[in-house]
């Protein structure tokens, strides 16, 4: 087979059912007739596609149309409430810091509480510092690769619900049990005794700092249980890892390792005890990998008699929010021609447009309904399948 045959497949897969057996669309165009129109090479493809296709001129385009790509609203007006409802939780965040610290016990009175951590390692200056230096740049990176997402607003409100989620348990736990301060280097502002406007300014400067020491603005105590650094490094790590393509190891891995450094030093710094730190990553994997279970699998989004997790109190917020997300979210990084070639029975991937997903070979008979389920099913615009080798299959 000398030609590349073009084919268009259907946006409805009602439609796909009542297709010819060999499941064109339409009438195919080969390269002699393109060379008619004026056209050696196949249009739309990079240049890497194109080359592929002088090295394999047996092998078959499948075009993905445009409209059924964008098939999920993206309903940026909930992506909205999500965010002021996470603002909201770090304003009262910051309310709750500075009612709290009005309670905590001078250092002279109640000492710091035995912790083995402490017992064994010594506390290191800088080591916060470096801690919040990671966050930041986990942070930065975060922002960077969620504005590159595909589907950054249905991303976005799952990060905000979290996050807002995060710091409205944050708030419970460090209002119903005020510790003592976990060391005797602590320099914690004056009590105002019931002045008001003192307070406020307190929270503004908490707000403008970003509650990070490196900034000024962490001049409170007794925001303890549970640590908030914690929560942002495993947070942000988390989300990186579920949102970037499977094959950048080497950038989970660097991620990884800023997020477990960053946490290891709020320890050494002696900052937090370390039950502030264990509880923290506890409830932010939780929280992270139940949200994002129900929203990946298609049963659990729907309350039954079974399905426990949807007895949980935030259930509501998140049937709301993820009523008309897909099941599955593709994980591509932007919105571009995803293509790949399949051949010799491997896996095959688009490294160079880093699409987060992967095909594997079967050996199968022919190719129309199956293959264009497997283009919607992974999302992609074109494929490369050669008529007479495996088709991929999920």
């Amino acid at each position: 087979m000398d030609t590349i045959e073009t084919a268009k497949l259907e946006e409805n897969m009602e439609g796909q059912n009542k297709e010819t057996s060999n499941g064109y669309a339409r009438p195919v165009l080969t390269v002699s007739e393109e060379s008619k129109n004026g056209s050696s090479k196949p249009k739309g493809l990079p240049n890497g596609l194109r080359k592929g296709t002088k090295k394999y001129p047996d092998y078959i385009q499948i075009s993905m149309p445009t409209e059924s790509r964008n098939k999920f609203p993206m309903e940026w007006w909930k992506t909205g409430i999500a965010f002021v409802y996470a603002l909201f939780n770090l304003v009262l965040t910051c309310v709750m810091i500075t009612v709290v610290h009005e309670r905590v016990p001078p250092k002279e009175l109640s000492p710091p509480l035995p912790d083995k951590f402490f017992d064994y390692i010594g506390r290191v200056e800088w080591a916060f510092s470096v801690s919040e230096i990671n966050g930041m740049i986990l942070v930065g990176l975060w922002i960077i690769q969620w504005l590159f997402l595909r589907y950054k607003s249905i991303v976005g409100r799952r990060f905000f619900f979290i996050l807002g989620t995060l710091y409205l348990y944050r708030c419970i736990t460090m209002y119903v049990t005020t510790l003592p301060v976990p060391g005797m280097h602590f320099q914690c502002a004056p009590k105002l005794n019931g002045d008001s406007q003192a307070k406020v300014q307190r929270i503004l400067r908490l707000l403008s700092g970003g509650g990070l020491s490196i900034t000024g603005s962490h001049i409170l105590c007794g925001d303890f249980l549970f640590s908030g650094h914690t929560v942002v490094l495993t947070l942000t790590y988390l989300f990186i890892k579920e949102y970037s393509p499977r094959h950048f190891w080497w950038y989970h891995l660097i991620c990884w390792f800023m997020s477990a450094a960053g946490i290891i030093c709020i320890l050494v710094g002696h900052e937090h005890y370390t039950v502030d730190v264990i509880i923290a990553y506890y409830i932010t994997t939780r929280i992270f990998w139940w949200y994002h279970s129900m929203a990946n699998e298609k049963n659990l989004k729907v309350s039954s008699q079974t399905n426990f997790l949807s007895r949980a109190w935030w259930y509501p917020v998140f049937h709301f929010f993820e009523k008309n997300a897909p099941v599955g979210l593709p994980t591509s990084l932007c919105d571009c021609h995803c293509n790949a070639y399949v051949h010799n029975h491997a896996f095959t991937r688009c490294e160079n447009l880093a699409c987060s997903f992967y095909i594997r070979c079967r050996r199968t008979s022919g190719f129309s309904p199956d293959l264009r389920k497997l283009c919607q099913a992974l999302d992609i615009e074109e494929v490369l399948v050669h008529p007479w080798l495996p088709l991929p299959s999920l």
